[in-house]
């Protein structure tokens, strides 16, 4: 081979490669679209967009870029109009598709009676990425046919991601569409929490308050609803009806609110909590206060129940970082969930107990969820932990330097910089949200990668993998789609 020849052969490769480059920058640009111009005139060969109607022209082409595109201007774009009009095609294509957001309720009330029985359902709280890890989640179900999932956000991880559930809905309604998934998806407002501060200065202002977040969530499509008033717990009143009647009393209020508010043929998953993520542990007696007082409260009413109910078994969310930045391991009492649940369904056909605070325990303890007869297990901070273990270190170091600066208030006393950062970093994500949505696809490749492993892992362990045919068993198309 000539020299000249040689020269060639550098300089055509050196041009592929530059090409390659431009044309990957001019992708990632074109993702995320200003106008509304802009969004029709790339899109037209893909779909036929209106307010009325849309046509889906080429579904090969939709899954490729045409579905990216959308998303990624439905999240990041500046023109409100464009955010609006990607969200409402999502959702027009994904219901298009067979892909509805629907309520967990009548799966959890066959296992209240036993029909269903033997696997634990993951509620995963997705902080970032959250088009990516739906992905990952969505193969997995392909893959396995493992139906029997949730994805989460609670009211405080809205502020500090800076996601709306309708965001998150139709994050996660693009991630089915693009994998190529079709049936029920599962979105769950987590920890619709009262303040016990706020709520003895002014109940009523509480009330509000949630009463908002919940018309929020029917209108993104989330149809399973978790109160959280177990902060109303007073643990120093001398008996357990009284140390639970605002707990049972708001929970109650809410169910019938919810129920008054809920669409025509649905029937909302409605989730209660009697004893407070990290505090003392749940017991029966605890639960049988708990639904005396709120059974009283709804007797007249004849609505539907809540079909699950959150106990403390000696877990607390996100773990407890020792002084380097490790996670202190944590004894979970497994008979709180079976004691617990046992009584929730022979006497009250509720699915069971619900674990918070769980995804930083070890993997081998897993499967052990289920053989207690736990329901549904809350998973959120050790998928965050992977997303920050895999990024680029400079873009960690970004999101760590930012805590540093911002949450310096927070720092305890005693705390080391690793126990702060670990407490902290989780919101560092809603600031930095466009650069976690602009990785390059390489980066994103390891994050997903580990994240995929991890899923494997819970998904077999949690017993969920073959799972689809029992939830569309129960779970029919019914649900009605919300377009606007």
């Amino acid at each position: 081979m000539t020299l000249s020849v040689i020269k060639d052969l550098y300089l055509t490769t050196f041009i592929f490669l530059m090409y390659a480059n431009i044309k990957k920058l001019v992708f990632t640009a074109l993702m995320i679209f200003q106008s509304v111009g802009e969004l029709d005139e790339n899109l037209i060969s893909v779909v036929s967009l209106s307010d009325e109607d849309i046509e889906v022209k080429d579904v090969e082409k939709l899954k490729e870029f045409g579905i990216d595109y959308l998303v990624y201007s439905a999240v990041l774009s500046d023109d409100p109009q464009v955010r609006h009009l990607c969200r409402v095609y999502i959702r027009k294509i994904a219901k298009s598709f067979g892909v509805f957001p629907a309520s967990i309720h009548a799966l959890y009330k066959a296992f209240g009676t036993n029909e269903v029985s033997g696997f634990t359902v993951p509620a995963m709280n997705v902080r970032t990425l959250t088009y990516d890890v739906a992905r990952e989640v969505f193969k997995k179900e392909i893959a396995h046919q493992t139906s029997a999932f949730i994805f989460e956000i609670s009211r405080s991880e809205m502020k500090y991601t800076a996601q709306t559930q309708d965001e998150v809905a139709v994050c996660v309604l693009a991630a089915a569409i693009k994998e190529g998934y079709s049936g029920p998806v599962f979105l769950q407002g987590d920890h619709f929490q009262f303040d016990v501060k706020k709520f003895k200065e002014y109940p009523q202002g509480q009330i509000d308050e949630i009463e908002l977040s919940v018309k929020d969530s029917l209108a993104a499509g989330f149809y399973n609803i978790d109160i959280d008033a177990s902060t109303l717990v007073d643990l120093s009143l001398p008996t357990k009806d009284e140390q639970q009647k605002d707990n049972f009393e708001m929970t109650s209020l809410l169910t019938k609110f919810i129920r008054s508010m809920q669409p025509a043929g649905t029937t909302v998953a409605i989730g209660g909590e009697i004893g407070h993520i990290g505090d003392t542990n749940s017991d029966v007696e605890d639960f049988e206060a708990f639904m005396r007082g709120y059974l009283e409260e709804l007797d007249s009413n004849n609505l539907d129940i809540i079909s699950k109910v959150s106990v403390q078994t000696g877990t607390t969310h996100g773990g407890v970082p020792n002084a380097d930045g490790t996670l202190a391991s944590v004894d979970v009492d497994f008979n709180v969930l079976k004691s617990i649940g046992e009584v929730a369904r022979s006497k009250y056909g509720l699915g069971g107990p619900v674990q918070h605070g769980a995804s930083t325990l070890p993997n081998e303890l897993f499967d052990k969820f289920p053989e207690a007869g736990t329901v549904e297990i809350h998973l959120a901070t050790g998928f965050q932990n992977i997303i920050y273990d895999t990024m680029p270190e400079s873009l960690r170091e970004k999101l760590y330097s930012y805590c540093r600066e911002h949450f310096e208030s927070e720092k305890e006393e005693g705390w080391t910089d690793e126990q702060f950062v670990y407490k902290t970093r989780k919101k560092a994500f809603g600031p930095h949200k466009k650069d976690m949505w602009l990785l390059s696809e390489d980066d994103k490749n390891t994050i997903r990668k580990a994240l995929s492993e991890e899923f494997e892992i819970l998904f077999q362990k949690l017993n969920i993998v073959g799972t689809a045919h029992t939830v569309r068993k129960y779970i029919g198309e019914n649900t009605a789609l919300i377009n606007d």
